[in-house]
């Protein structure tokens, strides 16, 4: 149940030469907390006006505190967010989107294919020492799947097939990283 903590003696006046009395409010939530407002009341007693939720404190006690300590420059601008409340109105969206429908989940690129042992750009994402260490463990046969199947260089497979472990590490450490800096941009 609400209950009125603070009433404050000094007047407070609105841009239009309206006197207030203001009270600092407060009630519990459903959560237990508490929330605290202020109530304005017109000096001829016509016109009550109250804020938004000012304040969302722990307790019942911590919200009575926070109500103690209220300014009298607060409670004008708490008197001008009474009377000038900020009102919300849902954006009208009449554009068309660009895309029929979401980004595929995995590019083209990434699927890894039937031959090779594993996808270097998807290795690549926890690192190129990553990559080097994972590739270091293969056979030379298995690099050259990789090359082949992820398209990563125009040299004949014959020529590949020819060109040291080291080297096929390079080539494929070489263009994941170029590709992976090119999807970046």
């Amino acid at each position: 149940m609400a209950e009125v903590f603070v009433t404050f003696n000094d007047r407070i006046a609105a841009p239009d030469g309206t006197f207030y009395l203001a009270r600092a409010c407060g009630r519990p939530m459903p959560d237990g907390r508490w929330e605290g407002w202020i109530e304005f009341e017109s000096d001829d007693g016509t016109e009550v006006l109250r804020s938004g939720r000012e304040t969302t404190q722990p307790n019942r006690t911590d919200t009575a505190y926070w109500a103690t300590g209220l300014s009298a420059v607060y409670l004008e601008g708490a008197l001008e967010r009474a009377l000038h409340p900020v009102r919300m109105r849902p954006r009208q969206v009449q554009e068309a989107p660009a895309f029929d429908g979401p980004r595929p989940a995995v590019e083209e690129e990434e699927t890894p294919p039937p031959d090779s042992v594993i996808n270097p750009f998807s290795v690549y994402r926890n690192g190129e020492a990553v990559l080097r260490r994972q590739l270091g463990a293969l056979a030379e046969w298995h690099l050259v799947n990789v090359i082949r199947d992820y398209d990563l260089s125009d040299r004949p497979v014959a020529d590949l097939e020819r060109a040291s472990t080291q080297d096929l590490i390079e080539l494929i450490v070489t263009s994941v990283r170029e590709r992976a800096a090119a999807h970046a941009d």
